[in-house]
């Protein structure tokens, strides 16, 4: 059987990467360390990133085209029902996941399909916005560990920070006081690719659903690994405390 055709981002999608950085430039400055290792370039790979603020999606994009990525997102199914954003999202072969339904099943194989295609793929494994109070990368959600079964690709963490510096939990909520404040003190935000991909022979032992959990623990250590450098000097309270997110306990990780 004939392997699928490699993925070509679309016009559009590459114009869009691009003009997130020019976009985030009078909100933030931009600073990338890591890069995606050689091999992985050309695909198939899973982009596990941290969540930190609403503005994330952007940031990511702005880094994306910075190291020369071009990377489909798995988004909540209510961006692709936003009138025009949701016809750009499909335009663009992102990958809809409708949280809480009886569809939430379809993402898995159409993740699959896209690394199929060698394309890289970006998820946000906590699901969420996260809310441990220290602003850790909570407990993640066994999609991201499953898709990587399903497809043997690669899982990179691509960890990030400071973004809660540009746009607090609450948006839309006070977004324009939030954007004005960013554009007076321009706070720095980092993304960090990591070194390598996540190890998970250890997780193929036991059931799939023990894989799944093993290999999801596996996939945040590595974040939080990853996040280290970005706030060595920040290790317990952030140095900006965004006072709109609510605290959420029954998430939170055992770190080491």
């Amino acid at each position: 059987m004939d392997s699928p055709p490699t993925w070509r981002a679309p016009r559009l999608w590459r114009w869009l990467l691009a003009a997130a950085r020019i976009v985030l430039i009078p909100f933030a400055r931009l600073r990338v360390s890591g890069s995606l290792p050689e091999h992985l370039r050309g695909g198939p790979v899973i982009l596990a990133a941290n969540h930190v603020s609403p503005i994330d999606p952007l940031v990511i994009m702005a880094a994306c085209h910075h190291t020369g990525i071009v990377p489909r997102f798995m988004a909540t199914g209510g961006v692709f029902r936003a009138p025009v954003l949701g016809a750009i999202m499909r335009h663009c072969g992102h990958i809809r996941v409708d949280r809480n339904t009886a569809h939430v099943a379809d993402a898995l194989p159409n993740a699959a399909k896209a690394l199929a295609e060698n394309s890289a793929v970006l998820v946000y494994p906590e699901g969420r916005i996260g809310l441990d109070p220290w602003m850790w990368p909570e407990r993640g959600k066994t999609g991201t560990a499953r898709i990587a079964h399903m497809t043997g690709a690669p899982v990179l963490p691509v960890a990030q920070w400071g973004t809660h510096a540009v746009m607090p939990w609450q948006a839309p909520k006070h977004a324009g006081r939030a954007l004005l404040r960013a554009l007076l003190t321009r706070p720095v935000v980092q993304v960090r690719f990591g070194d390598h991909p996540v190890d998970l022979s250890t997780a193929q032992t036991g059931t799939p659903g023990a894989q799944a959990l093993h290999a999801t623990r596996l996939i945040m250590d590595a974040l939080d690994e990853t996040l280290t450098p970005l706030r060595h000097d920040q290790m317990q309270t952030p140095k900006v405390i965004d006072r709109s997110r609510p605290h959420d306990l029954s998430r939170v990780r055992h770190r080491h």
